[in-house]
């Protein structure tokens, strides 16, 4: 795919790095820090991960140069109308996933996509159900793979999504963190 725009990513995560690059479009990580992720407590659950993509895309606009287009986005965990977003430590990892297992759970990725001149958001939500996991697991899965930098406490792509993950309705990349083929399109149509 050929852009009209240098390409900035937004995001130090490992997993959306390869995700775009697999796209085979040339781009370049900024990462701002301190980017305040807060959200109003009225807003509605299903737009929170739209909501921070688009407050991330605000704090770039010193690197809205012509022809560079920013990708902001954002990822929650929506369970019984409760957000899961990155554990503050293990102890905090390990209560996220006995909640969510056994149960069916939403993720949601919210997309920004911003030049000098427009503006354009989406988000993608996912359906992914955990079986019941033993205390052994999940405390094998915390102390080994330390998610506390991803939404949910868990990484699909790991050991715990492996053992875990009994069925998912979605796009599988979006539960990793971007919905890759949906933003290709959006990208295509920017």
């Amino acid at each position: 795919m050929e852009l009209n725009y240098k390409l900035i990513l937004a995001s130090n995560s490992p997993r959306r790095k390869e995700l775009l690059s697999g796209l085979d479009i040339n781009y370049e990580v900024v990462v701002i820090p301190g980017i305040d992720e807060s959200y109003p407590d009225t807003i509605e659950k299903r737009q929170v991960a739209q909501y921070i993509a688009q407050k991330k895309a605000a704090a770039y606009g010193d690197y809205l140069k012509e022809n560079t287009l920013v990708i902001t986005a954002d990822t929650v965990v929506i369970l019984d109308n409760k957000i899961f977003g990155k554990p503050a430590n293990e102890v905090a990892a390990k209560q996220m996933l006995r909640e969510l297992s056994g149960h069916t759970h939403q993720v949601i990725t919210g997309v920004c996509l911003t030049s000098a001149e427009k503006q354009h958001s989406f988000s993608v939500i996912s359906e992914v159900r955990f079986c019941t996991l033993s205390e052994s697991e999940i405390d094998y899965y915390v102390t080994r793979y330390q998610p506390m930098d991803k939404a949910g406490a868990y990484g699909i792509q790991e050991w715990i999504g492996y053992v875990g993950v009994e069925f998912i309705s979605g796009s599988y990349y979006n539960v990793m963190g971007l919905p890759i083929q949906r933003l290709y399109r959006e990208l295509k149509n920017f």
